[in-house]
Parts: C-alpha cells; sequence; structure tokens
C-alpha cells in the first residue's frame, strides 16, 4: 500500500502477505534453522536416526541428511532454499550432507547476532564471500595428495562415510566391497580419471546378512529363465538384445480373413508356427544361444527356442537391456532377421540363481570388464535400503576421491584448523567485514561441537582441549575420537575424507546463507481457496 495525497492506493492484490526488513529476515533465518536442527542430530558416527512416517503411512528409517530431508514434506520457502543445499551437495560429491546443513544454519544463526549488533547484512555477506575465498585457498594448503591406486587410504575415505550410517557395523565389508568397484570402471581419458557410477548395477534382496552383501563382476538380471526346459547354467555365452515380441503378430489394420474349410484353419495355424520357427532358426544359424527380449515371448516360440538349447528372458527393462549391451559388446536390434553374428554379445558364463524368494540371471565374466554389480542383503527391508544409501555415499566419496585425489582429517580436526586460519586471516582485514570473517570462523566449530555433544561429551571442554592441540603445527590433524571423548590423531586413526566433499559443503552452506541473509522483503500471494474459488 502506498499514500498519494493522504489517499491510499492498492498495490498487491488483496490478502497478499508480506514481511519486510528485520521481520522478513527473522523470518527466513529462524526457518533454515530449523531445517538444521532437525538433522543436527545425525551427525556423526554417534549420531541418532530419524523415523519418517509419509502420508501412506511408510516408514523410513535413517540418518542420511538428504534422505530426511528429501523425504519431510517443508512448507517455508526459506527452508525449502536448505534442502535444496542437501540436493547439490549429494549430487556433487554424494557425501557430507549433514555437514553442509548444519553449516548453513550456524551462518545464519550467528549473522543474526551481529544484525542485532547493528552490522549491516551487506558487510556479513561481503565478509561471508571473503572468508570462503580463504577457506578454499587454506583447505587446499592443508590437504595431502594421494595416489588414484592407493587402495588402503580409498577404503579408509570409504569407511570414514560410512561410520554415521545406521549400519556401520558391516563398514569394512562393504568398504571392500566399494573400492573394488569403483577401481574397475574407472578409465584414463588422457591426464584426467573418468568414473561414471551408472555403469554400476546395484540390486536389493532380502534375506541372509549384510555380511553376505557380494560383487558380481558382470551384470545382474531381475529375471528367470522363461522355460523350465531351457538350461540353467549356460558358459561361453553368444547373446542376442532383441527389441521386438517374439510373437506372432498382429496387423495394424483391421483385417477379415475368410476361412471355408477346416484344412484353411490348419494352414493358417501351420503359418504362424512356421513364423516362429524361421525366427528361432535365424537366432540359431548365427550362433546366438541367449536371448534378452524387451518385450514378449509367446509358448510356441519359447519351446522352439528350448529344443535348440536357446536360453531366453522376456521383458528386461530397457535400462537393463542398455546395461547387457554395454557389458556383452552387443548391439540392440528390432528385427530379428536384420542381426548378424558380429552384432551378438558375449560372456564366459549366464547362470539362473535363487536369492531370497526370487530367481535372478546373473550373467559374468562378460566381454566389458568394467561392468560390476553389488548384490546387497540384508534381513529386513528397511535395512536393506539403509545398506543402499550406504553404499551410494561410501561410491560417491571414493570416486571424489580419485578425481580429485587430495585427503583431509575427519572428525573436526579441518573445521578446528580452518577456523584458527580463518581468524588470523580477519585480523588482516580490519573494519565491519573482519567481524563477519571471524564469526564464519566460530561457524565452522560447530561440527566438531556437533560430533561431541551426539557422543554425549562436553563440546565446550573437547573444542578448548581441541583449540590449544592445533596451537602447535603438529597438532593440525587432531580431532575428535568419538570413543574416547578426547583430542587424537585423525589420520593416525584412519578419520579421513576427500578435500572435494568439505569444500563443496563448505560452498553450498555458505551460497545459501548469503542468499537468505541478502532477503529483506517477502511477498507471497494469497494461497487459491478450494475448489477455485
Amino acid at each position: 500500500m502506498a499514500q498519494l495525497s493522504g489517499v491510499p492506493v492498492l498495490i498487491l492484490k488483496e490478502g497478499t502477505d508480506r514481511k519486510r526488513g528485520k521481520d522478513a529476515q527473522k523470518n527466513n533465518i529462524s526457518a533454515a534453522k530449523a531445517v538444521s536442527e532437525s538433522v543436527k542430530t545425525t551427525l556423526g558416527p554417534k549420531g541418532m536416526d530419524k523415523m519418517i512416517v509419509d502420508s501412506l503411512g511408510d516408514v523410513t528409517i535413517t540418518n542420511d541428511g538428504k534422505t530426511i530431508l528429501d523425504t519431510i514434506d517443508v512448507e517455508h520457502p526459506a527452508a525449502k532454499m536448505i534442502v535444496e543445499v542437501a540436493k547439490t551437495q549429494d549430487e556433487k560429491v554424494g557425501d557430507g550432507t549433514t555437514t553442509s546443513v548444519i553449516l548453513a544454519g550456524e551462518l545464519l544463526n550467528l549473522a543474526q547476532e551481529l544484525m542485532e549488533q547493528q552490522v549491516h547484512p551487506t558487510i556479513i555477506f561481503r565478509g561471508y564471500r571473503k572468508a570462503l575465498v580463504k577457506s578454499k585457498e587454506i583447505l587446499q594448503k592443508l590437504a595431502n595428495q594421494i595416489s588414484i591406486d592407493d587402495i588402503d587410504s580409498l577404503k579408509k575415505v570409504a569407511e570414514t562415510s560410512m561410520n554415521s550410517k545406521l549400519i556401520s557395523s558391516a563398514k569394512s565389508h562393504f568398504a571392500n566391497i566399494v573400492v573394488k568397484s569403483v577401481s574397475q570402471i574407472k578409465e584414463k581419458r588422457g591426464m584426467n580419471v573418468f568414473i561414471d557410477l551408472d555403469q554400476l548395477q546395484i540390486i536389493k534382496k532380502e534375506g541372509k546378512s549384510l555380511l553376505d552383501t557380494e560383487i558380481i563382476n558382470g551384470m545382474i538380471v531381475d529375471k528367470e529363465i522363461i522355460n523350465p526346459m531351457m538350461p540353467k547354467l549356460l558358459k561361453n555365452a553368444k547373446i542376442a538384445l532383441i527389441n521386438s515380441a517374439l510373437e506372432v503378430e498382429k496387423t495394424e489394420f483391421d483385417a477379415e480373413i475368410k476361412i471355408q474349410t477346416p484344412d484353411q484353419i490348419n494352414k493358417f495355424l501351420a503359418e504362424e508356427t512356421n513364423m516362429l520357427n524361421k525366427r528361432v532358426i535365424k537366432l540359431k544359424e548365427i550362433g546366438a544361444n541367449v536371448v534378452f527380449c524387451q518385450k514378449g515371448i509367446d509358448d510356441k516360440a519359447q519351446n522352439f527356442l528350448a529344443k535348440e538349447n536357446i536360453v531366453a528372458v522376456r521383458r528386461v527393462k530397457k535400462s537393463d537391456m542398455e546395461k547387457l549391451a554395454r557389458a556383452t559388446n552387443a548391439k540392440i536390434l528390432n528385427n530379428i532377421f536384420e542381426i548378424t553374428s558380429e552384432d551378438l554379445g558375449y560372456a564366459g558364463k549366464v547362470e539362473e540363481k535363487k536369492i531370497g524368494n526370487d530367481n535372478m540371471i546373473f550373467i559374468s565374466e562378460c566381454a566389458s570388464p568394467k561392468t560390476v554389480s553389488i548384490l546387497i542383503r540384508a534381513g529386513i527391508e528397511h535395512v536393506v535400503d539403509e545398506a543402499e544409501r550406504m553404499i551410494h555415499d561410501a561410491l560417491s566419496v571414493v570416486k571424489a576421491t580419485i578425481e580429485v585425489p587430495y585427503i583431509l582429517p575427519g572428525g573436526g580436526a579441518t573445521e578446528i584448523e580452518l577456523a584458527k586460519r580463518l581468524k588470523t586471516y580477519a585480523r588482516t582485514i580490519g573494519g565491519r567485514e573482519q567481524l563477519a570473517i571471524e564469526v564464519y570462523a566460530n561457524a565452522l566449530e560447530i561440527i566438531p561441537k556437533t560430533l561431541a555433544e551426539n557422543a554425549g561429551f562436553n563440546p565446550i571442554d573437547l573444542i578448548v582441549e581441541l583449540r590449544s592441540k592445533h596451537e602447535f603445527e603438529e597438532g593440525s590433524s587432531f580431532g575428535i575420537n568419538i570413543d574416547l571423548g578426547k583430542p587424537d590423531d585423525m589420520i593416525k586413526l584412519g578419520v579421513i575424507e576427500p578435500l572435494a566433499v568439505l569444500t563443496q559443503a563448505i560452498l553450498s552452506a555458505t551460497e545459501v546463507a548469503t542468499m537468505i541473509l541478502k532477503i529483506d522483503d517477502v511477498i507471497a500471494a494469497s494461497r487459491l481457496s478450494k475448489g477455485g474459488e
């Protein structure tokens, strides 16, 4: 509403809600802090888990930050921005989602305290941006370079990412699987290493224990061989991938066939059978002994294939067909009569196995050694799902470490060292921006504080001890020993994390915090009433 010669002039539509100035800033910061607090207790090896029940009654038990924020229904626009931080972190590096959200919440919390001391948000924004640039520079100096073939370091990185998960008891077994999988699919392209995690197939099956999770050098198709007369184990498989049905095709338009004698019926049926038989003969002639079909295979075709000892699988998912093509070097073709022996793929072994209550087909010793599958086993569905999330995080951090081969000590050690160096840097800046940089440094200490709190220790005592250790250069890798509740050398304990994960977490948190700080006016349109009235 504006004033014109003392008469109010309506600018916004009636019913529009508007918050300005400090009210808008406080409202946004409070919403962001609420989201941050919701995941704070899940951080670290001693973090708690969340049980989330959706509108359909489905239950999810997890302590994975992204999963929690994806599952809960967030309404406030500023809170949604914090949720986007977790998604960005997960897409970029796959881990550190909880860290980035907690850090964003603390940056906003301390910025609010500065604003109450009459420090303008633009000053805080500038200070935070300078602190971010300096943080990247410091992290690069603190990081230690490793070889991309250093299996021990990669396993430690994988185990550290799984420490905080619900099923960390199996972390050593899973770390071995993850490092083997990523090492197998990595490709060197010039000076760079490229890893496509889409080449990894993850299959979940209930039954047995987490330690029965295994890596398969090849592919798993969650289907069964269609005819009991077909062999269940076949070696030296020549594989045909077909994107058309092995069935009698109907005409594209309606047609009538006038049959006047019983002989004509028999001839018609015989011709249908002959059409199917010709296709099977064609497959036999080119040497195919395994057929994966994306569409249907009717009973007659099944019998013909079984007689020729050709293994057949029908209604295979498109994504599985594409992975099979990559694994076996086969071509996916629509017309059987166009297939040649050169279009066939190869696998050393194709075998049907019973996993849990289902039959599955294992294609191993493939033509392309870059194809790997991970079969996750666990007793109940919730544990299987959490194991999948754990493997996703571990795969992502190992990938990030190989692509950017630098590591940092975990357990809050890097955050404490970074905070110390930022405070020294702040003194060289001066003015009110110095306050913002010091606040930024204090915000970084929320990570070790939260780790200590979640483990049941006094965070103030531990932070004081850590700071004293970090006064000396040889103490820069000291973080919190979660089991003993005292400072310890994280490198010696094997608690390490990729440079890429922490860098991205700080970047994401700073970006969203500064964006929310610069909002001083929230204009929300009136909601439509039910029925569109």
